[in-house]
């Protein structure tokens, strides 16, 4: 089914092109991810995030690609440019200057992302010196210092690699985006979490034959996973389409029929992996504050935790509104549609079809909402109480299997576009967007 597409993709050049430079780039960072940072006692953090499954490390951990886990140049990963660019996004809605910038076409582009870049570097310089703060204060089970010689010497040398590291990756992620297919930073955020599915069969299949697993529990933790990629898939591909009519003619015959399709998840992967960046924070900062209250409320804040859920819950909804917002305006569809001479049936052209289409819009972010929410909370709940020995909850799933969507979609676009056949014979892919 797969391999008639797989071969046209070699077919086209340029494609094959993107594709070739994705490859690199992703060989690249993984390379990086097993660079050390000077200073660290590698099997002393190594045994720390043994047992650190399931706490906010673990997440942190994840979304690096195990690169938090031995310190390399990669550890902080592609986080603080998301932190930024939510930042960001959010200071459009409310500062003039910024939303003036962005109505300036691609010049104003260039200027924010300019400025998210400097914030990239200042968000990185903080959570690196959490982050060695922190360092300085573990200890291994032995009783092992994680840090060789602590000191300033070893803080600002922190920083600076990881940083270093940080603003390397943003760079990566912006070429592959330029250059490749997909979205870099999507797809180096994907490629951290899919390179640990190996290891996490392996430790699997390791405590079940030493008998710390059952072989109900492995079989329920499978049946979980297929059930909450399927739902995925089904949720992912939904959409509400609504009936255009178009009052002119085209080639003598009506043009009736056409459909505005509105997405369930018009946010995509965007909405957990802002809402997963934010809930990091504490315990970069926690690192820097040798407070007893601070340690406790980070501590409250793990995966499992009700605290932790009930945030990360509605952060999700708020950014799935909040991204639906700023990428999908229904004034601008309503007023394209008028120009067009097109309407919905049964509603008036122009502000009465923009509040019905917000209306609907809402009602399926809603949905989408709440959809996004049961996929990231529920699989790591039960994944935390089955004591799984890695973290591999729905967040994971619903970033590898949106990314892998959005990138098959974009392929089989450019190999339709030069009338290849896609990679399915029975229809097309259908992305989020």
């Amino acid at each position: 089914m797969f391999a008639g597409g797989i071969q046209n993709i070699v077919k086209v050049p340029e494609l094959w092109s993107r594709i070739k430079f994705v490859l690199i780039a992703l060989a690249i960072y993984r390379i990086g991810c097993f660079v050390p940072t000077p200073g660290i006692d590698g099997q002393a953090l190594a045994s720390i995030f043994e047992q650190a499954k399931g706490t906010l490390l673990g997440v942190f951990n994840m979304f690096s690609g195990g690169a938090l886990e031995r310190l390399s140049v990669f550890a902080l990963g592609i986080m603080p440019y998301i932190s930024a660019s939510i930042i960001f996004q959010l200071l459009e809605a409310v500062v003039p200057s910024l939303e003036a910038m962005k109505k300036e076409g691609e010049a104003g582009r260039k200027k924010i992302t300019q400025y998210t870049r400097y914030a990239t570097v200042g968000i990185s310089i903080v959570q690196g010196f959490g982050i060695a703060f922190g360092l300085e204060a573990m200890q291994g089970p032995a009783g092992e210092a994680v840090v060789l010689v602590p000191g300033w010497s070893f803080r600002i040398l922190t920083v600076i690699t990881l940083t270093a590291g940080t603003a390397f990756l943003m760079w990566l992620g912006e070429q592959m985006t330029e250059r490749g297919i997909g979205n870099g930073i999507s797809i180096l955020i994907f490629a951290g979490i899919i390179v640990r599915f190996p290891s996490a069969i392996i430790n699997s299949f390791q405590m079940l034959r030493n008998g710390e697993l059952g072989p109900v529990t492995v079989l329920i933790i499978l049946i979980l996973m297929l059930i909450v990629v399927a739902f995925i898939l089904f949720c992912e591909k939904g959409q509400r389409r609504i009936l255009i009519s178009h009052g002119r003619r085209v080639m003598g015959r009506s043009a009736e029929g056409s459909h505005l399709p509105l997405k369930i998840n018009t946010a995509g992967v965007i909405p957990p992996i802002f809402a997963s960046s934010l809930l990091l924070f504490p315990a970069t900062i926690a690192g820097m504050l040798k407070f007893d209250w601070v340690n406790t409320a980070v501590g409250m804040l793990t995966p499992d935790k009700l605290l932790y859920n009930a945030i990360y819950v509605a952060l999700i909804i708020f950014f799935c509104y909040f991204y639906t917002a700023v990428t999908f305006n229904p004034a601008d569809i309503a007023d394209n549609l008028k120009k067009s001479g097109s309407y919905i049936p049964g509603i008036r052209p122009g502000i009465s079809t923009s509040e019905y289409i917000d209306k609907v819009l809402s009602r399926l972010t809603f949905g989408g909402a709440i959809y996004i929410s049961l996929v990231c909370v529920l699989p790591t709940i039960f994944i935390a109480r089955f004591n799984v020995p890695f973290y591999f909850g729905g967040t994971g799933l619903l970033i590898v299997v949106g990314v892998a969507l959005d990138t098959a979609q974009q392929i089989e676009s450019h190999l339709l576009a030069r009338e290849y056949e896609g990679f399915m014979k029975s229809g097309r892919i259908k992305g989020r967007r």
